[in-house]
């Protein structure tokens, strides 16, 4: 996670190792995401650096839904809360009401309470399955 609150980044258990998690201004969260809509299943495909190294990392998930009268973000917000453990009106699409990169924000408060493990979890069998 970028850092920039140390108390914040203190109270966030598993963050480390996601680079699409950084804190915003106001102190709360922002989740970078690159969905895939119209895909088989909604599931973790790794991670989406589209310029190279330098360029912000993004979450690349597959989302079942199809991106037609926002059926792919209310299918994202409900996705990641779920995984999450969180309440759905606990996150705020921010950015990418329109377009694959998406910015989802959630307050430090619940950031510090959500469950972040099962991304963790799916990233490391992603990054296990390609390795194989």
């Amino acid at each position: 996670m970028a850092t920039g609150n140390s108390a914040l980044t203190a109270q966030l258990t598993g963050v480390s190792g996601m680079p699409f998690v950084r804190e915003d201004k106001s102190g709360g969260v922002i989740i970078d995401i690159q969905v895939m809509p119209n895909a088989n299943k909604t599931q973790v495909d790794g991670l989406y650096n589209e310029d190279g190294p330098t360029s912000p990392v993004a979450l690349k998930l597959r989302l079942k839904a199809p991106p037609v009268e926002g059926k792919a973000n209310e299918a994202l917000i409900k996705w990641l809360a779920s995984q999450l453990d969180i309440a759905r009106n606990s996150l705020e699409l921010v950015r990418g009401q329109t377009s694959r990169r998406k910015q989802i924000r959630l307050s430090a408060e619940t950031a510090a309470t959500a469950t972040w493990q099962r991304l963790t979890d799916q990233l490391h069998r992603q990054a296990d399955c390609r390795s194989t």
